[in-house]
């Protein structure tokens, strides 16, 4: 079965520990390298960064709130979690079941501070980055997204890594093909977890979980449910779509596609894209023009397709390249409007590697463009004669 070490990154298959680096921390599902919406949850944030703040509390529970008598619990650490306190919960219950807790006042500045440090690095994977919250976001990692040339898998195991090793802070991934699914497989494995859902077992998963699993299900909902005797997804399952929707109207026909793992919400950026690229790093280091320019032109149709997925046109393109003593390497050349044919990006890219192929052997090969505008901007139709004169 396909498999990955969440320490080292390094795919497998079937092993009992990582021949790379021998940990035990694996993940395997038959669907590992076959699915791209992500769900990353920050493990107990605010607590977690206080801890990496004062090591003197690595090890005692803590409960991020406001004290006195009518505050509740912003974060309780997985320490204090043992004993009962929970978010949202009354600060004296808290301390109730937990009277050795540390409690430390809200910093959301430094809060706000560590999640863009993450926001950044997520980004450097793929632009469609939606947050839902500072210690969680959805990551759209498919082949039209991201911008490194790896599985999304692999990429997410590196960055749970990197956002360990640069923020001091450890995070929760689920992984499926939808937003639903994503979110239910990151609670699943929690802290320092990596759960994956894919298409096989979805609806058998779901049967059994009680209905309030499900996105928009909430208490009162759950209650005029349960007045009915339905508790589980699955008595939901085998009700059919015109009864969930005279019951609910149109949230009752969205219901009916999540209890059966359906979910069409794309994940969307909450911010302006201000370049789109794709790149690849070889197996082995290239030096001749011939190989260099056949990984562009792949890269170049990737990058039309998320151009035209994008509603976007590139009025720069810019060639990315990596030497094989890891120097970067970035050139540029400005068209007269911007584009999305495939087909006038190449030859631009093509103009400029022809410059730099010099015999030098390159580890890695990329191509995007910036200075962004609507397609409907992109390449004016009397430019190539597409009209009568």
């Amino acid at each position: 079965m396909p498999s990955l070490c969440r320490d080292c990154a390094h795919p497998t298959d079937g092993a009992t520990n990582c021949p790379n680096c021998r940990s035990a921390r694996l993940v395997a599902h038959p669907e590992l390298f076959d699915l791209a919406i992500a769900h990353i949850d920050c493990d107990a944030f605010y607590a977690s960064v206080e801890k990496r703040d004062n090591p003197d509390l690595r090890d005692r529970p803590v409960i991020v709130g406001h004290p006195g008598g009518r505050g509740v619990v912003t974060t309780a650490c997985y320490i204090a979690r043992r004993y009962g306190p929970r978010s949202a919960m009354p600060m004296f219950k808290a301390l109730q079941l937990c009277p050795e807790a540390v409690v430390i006042p809200p910093n959301m500045a430094k809060y706000r501070q560590a999640s863009q440090l993450i926001r950044g690095l997520f980004l450097k994977a793929t632009p469609l980055v939606e947050p839902v919250s500072l210690d969680e976001a959805y990551l759209d990692l498919s082949a039209e997204a991201r911008l490194v040339d790896r599985p999304p898998a692999v990429l997410l195991a590196r960055l749970a890594r990197a956002v360990e090793r640069d923020v001091g802070v450890t995070v929760s991934v689920g992984l499926s093909y939808n937003k639903f699914l994503a979110k239910l497989a990151s609670d699943r494995d929690k802290p320092r977890g990596f759960s994956v859902i894919g298409r096989a077992e979805a609806t058998t998963l779901l049967a059994p979980l009680p209905v309030t699993a499900v996105h928009g299900i909430g208490a009162a909902t759950a209650r005029r449910l349960a007045e009915d005797g339905i508790t589980t997804i699955g008595q939901l399952q085998a009700m059919a779509e015109d009864a969930l929707t005279a019951r609910f109207g149109k949230f009752g026909r969205g219901l009916a596609h999540l209890v059966q793992g359906e979910d069409r919400r794309r994940v969307i950026a909450d911010r302006p894209t201000k370049s789109i690229s794709t790149e690849t790093t070889f197996s082995r280091d290239h030096s001749a023009y011939p190989a260099l320019a056949a990984a562009l032109q792949d890269l170049v149709g990737r990058l039309e397709q998320r151009l035209r997925r994008a509603s976007l046109a590139g009025e720069t393109v810019v060639l990315k390249l990596k030497t094989a003593d890891f120097r970067s390497l970035s050139r540029q050349s400005r068209l007269p409007y911007p584009t999305q044919r495939g087909d006038l990006i190449l030859e631009q890219a093509l103009r400029l590697l022809r410059r730099e192929a010099d015999g030098r052997a390159f580890r890695l090969i990329g191509i995007g463009v910036d200075h962004l505008a609507p397609a409907a901007a992109a390449d004016p139709p009397d430019l190539f004669h597409t009209s009568p004169p």
